[in-house]
């Protein structure tokens, strides 16, 4: 374009990346029973966040919805159903044992029969029971900031409308 000055912003790739802030990229399936009541499994590893929605940690290179597939796989032996459904995004400040931010796709993985929950099979190393249990039963049993995501993925699903939360890990 005639006349136009060269891009003074431009800077080399590696440069502009590392400018960029940090994330760790975590993905969940929200799963219920018929009646609408969270299934949760009950983690071996982490007792301040005891209770977790399926899910986890995104591989290097890996799309949100395959990392669900995988984590639902490994985790209770079924395999997640499309299409991908987002229900909320959560985001998380760095903090003093988590030196990234996090960033969580949380998906609607629709509602299971008595018989298809009877048939999860944990992953014992990381996992050793799965429960499912109405809303206020699950207060009862997290912590006040883990609960801030089920409630906020449940409104989503009911109104049909995403879910944005930003306090996840800043207490």
């Amino acid at each position: 374009m005639p006349g136009a000055q060269p891009d003074s912003t431009w800077m080399p790739p590696q440069q502009y990346a590392d400018a960029l802030p940090r994330a760790a990229a975590y993905v969940c399936l929200y799963v219920t029973d018929e009646d609408d009541r969270p299934l949760q499994l009950h983690s071996v590893y982490s007792p301040g966040h005891p209770w977790h929605m399926v899910g986890g940690a995104m591989d290097l290179g890996e799309r949100p919805w395959d990392a669900v597939v995988r984590e639902c796989r490994e985790e209770t032996g079924m395999t997640a159903a499309g299409p991908p459904r987002l229900l909320a995004t959560v985001y998380g400040q760095p903090r003093e044992k988590r030196p990234y931010s996090t960033l969580q796709l949380i998906f609607d993985g629709g509602h299971l029969t008595a018989e298809q929950i009877r048939g999860i099979t944990l992953n014992p190393r990381e996992h050793d029971e799965v429960r499912v249990l109405p809303g206020a039963e699950w207060e009862a049993l997290m912590p006040a900031r883990n609960f801030v995501r089920p409630r906020a993925v449940e409104e989503a699903r009911r109104t049909g409308v995403a879910a944005y939360v930003d306090t996840w890990g800043n207490s």
